[in-house]
């Protein structure tokens, strides 16, 4: 279930969704060796091993989502309000970026 947005819920949301997840990967980017950089409101997670590589997260106003692309794949992620959090198919913005790097780094 989805919920429309308005520009300036959907901005201040994003915004938020993006500073979480900046935080909820910088352990993992510590102890991992990657960057974790949150710039004009863009999410870039760089890689230098197992091969260079970048995650970028950003928002998209007009459609309402956050969108990933990462490894060639782009995720396209809604407001869940029973999650309240962005989620493509139950999987938070967090949960689905912590999977993702992890599946990098272990594809090395």
């Amino acid at each position: 279930m989805t919920e429309t947005l308005t520009e300036p819920d959907f901005r201040l949301k994003a915004d938020h969704a993006l500073e979480r997840a900046q935080r909820a990967l910088l352990p993992l980017a510590d102890e991992e060796g990657f960057e974790v950089e949150l710039q004009n409101g863009v999410l870039q997670i760089i890689f230098e091993e197992p091969a260079p590589a970048k995650f970028v997260v950003s928002p998209n106003a007009p459609v309402r989502q956050v969108w990933v692309s990462a490894m060639s794949k782009s995720y396209k992620l809604a407001w869940s309000p029973a999650s309240a959090a962005f989620a493509l198919e139950g999987e938070t913005l967090e949960a689905l970026l912590a999977r993702l790097v992890r599946q990098f780094l272990g594809s090395g």
